[in-house]
């Protein structure tokens, strides 16, 4: 059967990534939640030096405090990936998880367990950086690159609305959405028409 495909990142779209960060990092800092803005330019506004410490930070985060199993889902991002599966839409995660070197089993273990936990349903997931080489008929995702990568290679994406990409611009192929409802409109308007 032909059926349509969504790509669905996690992070700062299915699940609540900064949210959950941000309070690890105010533990690492050993400094209050209040003196960490909840919506920053960039995360370098919580003292977070480079990318380097970001690693750190970040192998910390996964490691120690299971970052990927302790994050709360986005409001109405369980329930709206529920009702478009019931509804024939085939749900493939796609997310660039493994990005800091020695943590990957922890992170693919973290990723499953979390998922199963909230009943996101899910037919494959993909952990790479590259999303456009993976086949979708759209993508929900809040990176500034990825949608960028997506768009240029002819992809239609839904940009999960966050502080990471306030400066994307609606086009042709990139539409944008606040919240679920938003998201799920979107995804069955282009299912249904094959066009925004």
């Amino acid at each position: 059967m032909d059926h349509f495909v969504l790509g669905v990142d996690l992070d700062g779209v299915v699940a609540d990534f900064y949210g959950q960060l941000r309070e690890i990092v105010a533990e690492w800092f050993d400094r209050s939640l209040d003196e960490l803005p909840v919506d920053p330019k960039d995360i370098s506004e919580w003292g977070i030096d480079g990318q380097e410490e970001y690693e750190r930070i970040h192998h910390f985060a996964v490691t120690e405090r299971k970052l990927f199993t302790t994050m709360k889902p986005i409001p109405g991002a369980p329930s709206v990936l529920r009702r478009l599966s019931d509804n024939g839409i085939r749900i493939r995660i796609v997310t660039h998880r493994l990005v800091t070197k020695r943590i990957h089993q922890p992170s693919i273990i973290q990723t499953v367990k979390w998922l199963d936990h909230y009943g996101i349903p899910y037919w494959d997931i993909c952990f790479l950086g590259e999303k456009s080489a993976v086949d979708a008929d759209c993508f929900v995702d809040d990176t500034p690159e990825q949608i960028n990568r997506l768009a240029k290679s002819g992809r239609h994406v839904i940009v999960y609305t966050n502080f990471t990409n306030s400066k994307i611009e609606e086009s042709d192929l990139i539409r944008r959405a606040d919240d679920w409802g938003k998201a799920k409109e979107l995804v069955e308007q282009l299912r249904d028409r094959h066009s925004w």
